[in-house]
């Protein structure tokens, strides 16, 4: 495996990751004050409210990072590799996608709009790169 594959690959796994715990907080973890205060969320009675949403977008996040494994895996085969990076760019456009929607639609979010679209933007990149010079 080329060193830019390889680099690509570590920042997807990195960015699969951030999107499981983002995951964790949405639909595991909303219901403690201290999960819904970090989405700027106010009160118990406005946390209960989007709980419904909280999950559903949960599992957005958790359906990316298992995109995302699923192209690691592929990637680590010799016999599926292009397969593997075709479904590690789309998992990865698609994260660095919804970190733009939410900076657009709250320029507040821009840390962490920034924190959930830094790894897919690199991770693409580098898989570019390396496919690009394969």
């Amino acid at each position: 495996m080329s060193a830019l594959l390889t680099v690509g690959s570590v920042f997807a796994f990195i960015a699969a990751v951030i999107h499981l715990f983002i995951f964790f907080l949405e639909s595991i973890a909303w219901s403690k004050p201290s999960t819904w205060k970090r989405f700027g969320i106010t009160s118990q009675a406005e946390a209960d409210t989007l709980r419904p949403m909280a999950f559903n977008q949960g599992f957005y996040n958790v359906f990316l990072a298992i995109g995302a494994g699923v192209g690691l895996i592929m990637i680590g085969s010799n016999t599926m590799r292009t397969g593997g990076i075709a479904i590690e760019i789309f998992a990865l456009g698609s994260m660095l996608l919804a970190s733009v929607v939410l900076v657009v639609s709250n320029p507040r979010l821009l840390r962490a709009a920034a924190l959930q679209g830094a790894a897919p933007l690199l991770g693409i990149v580098f898989l570019g790169i390396a496919l690009s010079s394969s």
